[in-house]
Formats: structure tokens, sequence, C-alpha cells
């Protein structure tokens, strides 16, 4: 019985890498085939070949769209961590009035679709004269990204002894310097792997990004991606797609390997008090 639970999880888990892996797999072996081995049926071409990547970046700005695309998920993860750690210790060791009810609101806000609050945010961008700028992306992703880091970190932080809060509090410690020079560095496990989600959710940002920018040059990636068009009409850039989408997954992929044991210490963190 140990043996075939063994062989099982062994064939179960070689399955889901599978299952996980060939996507990138496949795009990566299709953005190496020539236009006219883009319907093989192989995985990796006979003769590998670079001119969708050349053409991508030949074509339209996308070394722009990139650029674009990183700024505007650093700004994002900058403020969101920046705000959400403030509200996280006033969430989390602060007690007044509401707090629960403060709580629930922030986490109803992520469940809102983004289709719902487009309007809103549309009117919002306009009055501020970020139309077709950066800015209305880091905005507006903020929308999508605070909530949840917040709710992340309010947990984490309710679980730091009071003790070096009593500490502090006596050595005349303010609370700037309690949040970021206390309480960040045992936090930051959980930090990194938060950080790291909201910086993806900014990365793969699509309809806000679509709404509200209007120039070639002020795109991001998935949109960039998304009106990528072939040299004839009655053709689909497919192997234009497939690279670009290679360009755009390959950082992702690489920062979560990086990150890995910040990320399951930082999600795993607190799940037994001892």
């Amino acid at each position: 019985m140990k043996l075939a639970r063994q062989v099982g999880y062994a064939i179960g888990a070689t399955a889901l890498v599978a299952a996980s892996l060939w996507p990138l797999l496949y795009a990566i072996g299709s953005s190496l085939k020539s236009r006219d081995a883009l319907f093989d049926p192989r995985l990796w071409p006979d003769k590998p070949t670079l001119v969708h990547y050349a053409g991508l970046f030949r074509d339209q700005p996308f070394g722009e769209n990139l650029w674009n695309s990183l700024l505007v998920a650093g700004a994002v993860v900058a403020l969101s961590l920046l705000l959400a750690l403030m509200a996280a210790w006033a969430l989390g060791r602060v007690q007044f009035r509401g707090r629960g009810v403060l709580l629930t609101v922030i986490l109803a806000a992520s469940m809102f679709p983004q289709v719902a609050v487009l309007s809103g945010m549309f009117e919002l961008v306009r009055a501020f004269g970020l139309y077709d700028r950066l800015g209305a992306l880091v905005l507006a992703d903020l929308l999508l990204t605070l909530p949840f880091t917040t709710w992340v970190l309010v947990t984490f932080m309710r679980q730091l002894p009071k003790e070096l809060e009593e500490a502090a509090a006596m050595d005349g410690v303010g609370v700037l310097t309690l949040v970021f020079r206390i309480f960040l560095p045992l936090m930051w496990p959980a930090v990194a792997a938060t950080g790291l989600l909201a910086f993806i959710a900014a990365w793969n940002e699509f309809l806000f990004a679509l709404s509200f920018t209007l120039s070639t040059e002020q795109r991001t990636v998935p949109v960039a991606i998304a009106l990528i068009s072939a040299p004839s009409k009655y053709e689909l850039p497919w192997g234009a797609l497939m690279a670009a989408s290679v360009i755009v997954t390959l950082p992702l992929v690489a920062l979560v390997l990086a990150f890995q044991r910040l990320i399951v210490s930082g999600l795993t963190q607190g799940a037994v008090k001892g």
C-alpha cells in the first residue's frame, strides 16, 4: 500500500507538472518556428528562428510597452505595500470602534468586478487629468491590489508579539519607526509574497490599461499583445503572439523561482502558533 501511494503520488505530480508546463513549452516552441512551420504538430522546430522576436521590437514599440508595464507594476507594488503596511498597523494593532466593519468593507471592495467600477474610475482619471498617462494605470491598479495586500498584512500584523510594541512605546519610538524598523523585518516573508502577487496582478491587468490609454507609446504589454497585427489581414500573427507571450511570462517565472522560499514562508507563516 505504501509503494502504491508513492507511485500514485509520483504519477499525479508528473501529470500536474506536465499540464502546467505544456502551455509555456508550446508557446516557446511556436515562437521559434518560421511562418511555414507554425502548424507543424511537433513541439520543437527543426530550424529555430528568432524572426518573431525581432519583428516585435522592429514593427512596434514593444520595448516601450515592456518598460511601461515595469514602471506601472513597480509603482503599484511600492504604493500598495506602503499604504497596506500603515493600514495593517492601524487595523491590526489599534483598537477602535467599527474596525471589523471596515475590514469587511475592504474585503468586499476586492470582490467587485473591474467592469462594475470602470465608469467611475474613468471619471476619476479624467478629473485628475491622467487619461492616456501611466499615472492612470497606477491609480486604477491600486484598486485591485490595495484591498488584497491590506487584508493579508493585517493577518500577519496581528500575530506579532505585543511585547515588541510595548517595549518600543517605553523607548519613545514613533509609529513610522515601529512599523518600518521593527515590524517590517519580522514580516518580510509575508511582504515579499504579497508584493509578488500584487506585481503579477498589475503586470497582467488588461481592462484598465485598454480603457485608460490611447497612444501606442503609453500602452502596457497586455494591451500591446492584444493589438498585434499581421502583415496580411487574412492571417493571424501566431508567431508574434507566442513570442510576446514568452517575453511577458518568463520574467514572472523568474521572479517566482527567485522568491520561492520567501513565498512559501510568507504564505504559511503563522499557520501554526507555537
